[in-house]
């Protein structure tokens, strides 16, 4: 018998391509596949729905931020509750909002109220105090957890204008949220008199520097140089020197106009209406020269009424008033306006 190996060999070719071109096509069949599902893959983990943590404990919120393949940003803040401490109080994109997996989600964690009990401001200066309260407004992310009530109470006493004599709540009383702080204040002792010190005969630059060291109460007045008269200087006053007077009296000064003055200098009386409080705050009165030099003209316990006070300064000067270091008031010299 005689074999076809030409025949063998084609059928063996034949098959041969046919199980080749079977395993190429199930090779790019398996690759296509293995392609859809991976973009299926990465298209389903490309977006995501932001959950809603609000409120919640943080370690829950992380919790479901990282089944949704989301990543916080955390900040902390005091907030105005101490039940909120560890808390989610605010969440940056919002709830729902579509975005990818990896995103970072920002987080805002309460660490509670900044202090949690009243403390005891008895004996203090109210106006340390007003400070104080400044600094933790602005340190608790500007909720007021404690505020002083309007208007503050008086009462005459032995302690120092200014001190606190009593406050409501009692010191140590728990905080829970914002507490409006009510306080008696010290407006020293009453029916309190000062002598009357000599101020006629004083050049003005003398007597603004006697009114700053004894506290009385003053308003200038200004006249012209009469025959015989020296510019600058304290003519009059009223009540006289040596009277025995209530404490806050206004002791009236009526000066003499400075009689030369430099070029490009002017002589002015500075007037400001304060208004009263209960008693004596520090008062400044400060000028910054054209060259940026800073002069203080008059520093002086104050109650309030018709500040006045004269200067002789370079024109462009500004004249700056500040009482308990906050500015109430500038002008700038730009005449002679007396």
């Amino acid at each position: 018998m005689r074999i076809d190996l030409s025949s063998i060999e084609g059928y063996v070719t034949n098959h041969l391509k046919l199980f080749f071109l079977s395993v190429a096509g199930l090779l790019l069949l398996v690759g296509i596949i293995a392609v859809s599902v991976f973009f299926i893959a990465v298209r389903g983990a490309e977006q995501t729905m932001v959950p809603d943590v609000r409120g919640k404990e943080l370690t829950q919120a992380l919790l479901e931020l990282q089944v949704k393949e989301l990543y916080p940003r955390l900040l902390l803040r005091y907030s105005q509750n101490s039940a909120d401490k560890g808390l989610i109080l605010e969440q940056e994109p919002a709830p729902g909002s579509i975005t990818k997996a990896g995103s970072r989600i920002k987080l805002v964690v309460s660490q509670g109220v900044i202090i949690n009990k009243v403390e005891n401001f008895i004996g203090r200066n109210i106006n340390d105090v007003r400070m104080d309260l400044q600094i933790l407004y602005t340190s608790s992310g500007g909720f007021p957890l404690l505020s002083l009530k309007d208007p503050l109470m008086y009462d005459f006493s032995h302690e120092a204008p200014g001190t606190i004599l009593a406050q409501k709540p009692e010191p140590g009383t728990d905080i829970s949220g914002p507490i409006s702080l009510e306080l008696v204040i010290s407006r020293g002792q009453e029916n309190q008199s000062v002598n009357i010190p000599r101020f006629t005969g004083l050049d003005y630059l003398k007597a603004l520097e006697l009114i700053g060291s004894t506290g009385v109460n003053f308003e200038f007045n200004i006249r012209e140089t009469g025959a015989n008269e020296k510019g600058g200087v304290i003519v009059t006053q009223n009540p006289p020197a040596s009277t025995v007077a209530p404490l806050n009296t206004v002791v009236a000064l009526t000066m003499t106009a400075p009689e030369q003055l430099a070029e490009g200098e002017f002589f002015g009386l500075f007037q400001y209406k304060i208004p009263q409080n209960p008693y004596p705050l520090a008062v400044r009165l400060e000028a910054v020269l054209p060259v940026g030099e800073r002069i203080q003209l008059l520093t002086v316990q104050y109650s309030g009424g018709n500040f006045t006070v004269p200067y002789k300064l370079p024109v462009g000067a500004v004249l700056v008033l500040s009482m308990l270091n906050r500015e109430l008031y500038r002008e700038t010299v730009a005449g002679y306006a007396w």
